[in-house]
């Protein structure tokens, strides 16, 4: 009697986790996520946004503890790669703002593919081949002192931009901040989207290179050297990360460029030789769960991608406020195009040209 009432109490509680509208099959799933009890992730995300979601998932599936691994996006790709290809044990799921690689891994056979009852909720450019998950709607922003730019001097667009370098070239010296786009690939994907967005994109490489900038592979770096007034503008930041800090620092403004803004989205792949793949299934539905979702917003400030979540941080607030200027980048194969290694080559190549005057 006694284990027929633990069997009972166990059963009631699997189901119990079970978040509405999901089969009833799922509290196996469940089940077999707390046998396993571990789950893996590789990330890009700063681990004090990602300590708030990890401790929910936690605490709605007890049992299961979340191993989390910040690395560079570079780190990331490269390491699971060594790790699958010596069929090491790697991570179970990886979750990375380069969008472009994380699709290179999809395509390359890497991910495994899994329907989550939550994908319906997504919009269609955010999941690719139900193996690549859009979980955020991140902008891509102009920054600025506010303390040494007057009001005529902000630019609320890229055209904006390269008339205020052109105009204002011994002021910006030096002063203009934005992504090393050879070491940082977010700041390489960014670039190549403006390059489709953007009919005259070399010339605003252009007016950026005259300006002398201030190359860097992390967003906080650039954020400190604006705020310090060291760098007075900042081109192409993850619009998550410096719009938290500017909320508690007043000398940074943001801008969304009116003409387009661009989007990005952390993409989240499950490991197709995942050591723990039913917590890994788990993890990708609480991430794009709108409670998930909502705790994303509130407490990591990396924008929700649902529009049912309200508040700041969503795709919501953005669209509401921009409209048909956003510019969300697609996961998708078109993401593929820059990373063919001769593209790649050559479009460093004009890049560094225009922005340095080298031959």
């Amino acid at each position: 009697m006694v284990l027929l009432a633990a069997l009972a109490a166990l059963s009631v509680l699997c189901h119990a986790q079970v978040p509405p509208n999901y089969p009833s099959s799922y509290a196996e799933m469940v089940t077999a996520g707390r046998k396993e009890g571990t789950l893996l992730i590789y990330s890009t995300t700063d681990a004090p946004a990602a300590n708030p979601l990890i401790k929910d998932f936690e605490a709605m599936y007890p049992g299961i503890k979340v191993q989390f691994h910040e690395l560079s996006s570079g780190e990331l790709y490269n390491r699971f790669l060594a790790e699958t290809a010596s069929r090491g044990s790697s991570a179970d799921v990886l979750w990375s703002a380069a969008m472009d690689l994380q699709i290179k891994l999809a395509n390359d056979g890497y991910a495994a593919t899994y329907k989550s009852p939550e994908t319906p909720q997504l919009p269609e450019w955010a999941v690719w081949r139900e193996e690549a998950f859009g979980t955020t709607f991140e902008p891509a922003v102009f920054v600025y002192n506010k303390r040494l730019l007057a009001a005529d001097e902000v630019p609320q667009s890229h055209s904006d931009l390269v008339r205020l370098l052109n105009a204002k070239p011994a002021k910006f010296r030096g002063k203009v901040a934005t992504y090393d786009i050879d070491k940082s690939a977010v700041g390489f994907l960014f670039a190549t989207q403006d390059s489709r967005a953007l009919a005259a994109f070399w010339n605003l490489a252009k007016a950026l290179g005259a300006s002398g900038l201030d190359l860097e592979s992390n967003t906080a770096v650039m954020m400190e050297h604006i705020a310090s007034g060291d760098d007075l503008l900042g081109y192409n930041l993850i619009g998550s990360y410096a719009m938290t800090r500017a909320k508690r620092d007043p000398s940074l403004g943001i801008v969304l460029p009116k003409d387009y803004t661009l989007v990005m989205s952390r993409v989240l792949l499950i490991a197709k030789r995942a050591k723990n793949p039913n917590a890994a299934r788990l993890w990708t539905d609480y991430l794009l769960s709108k409670r998930g979702q909502t705790l994303l917003a509130q407490r990591s400030d990396l924008f929700s991608i649902r529009a049912d979540v309200d508040g700041e941080f969503t795709a919501a607030a953005l669209t509401k406020a921009l409209g048909a200027s956003l510019y969300p980048i697609n996961v998708g194969p078109g993401l593929l195009v820059y990373l063919d290694q001769a593209k790649r080559k050559e479009f460093l190549k004009r890049w560094q040209q225009a922005t340095t005057g080298a031959k």
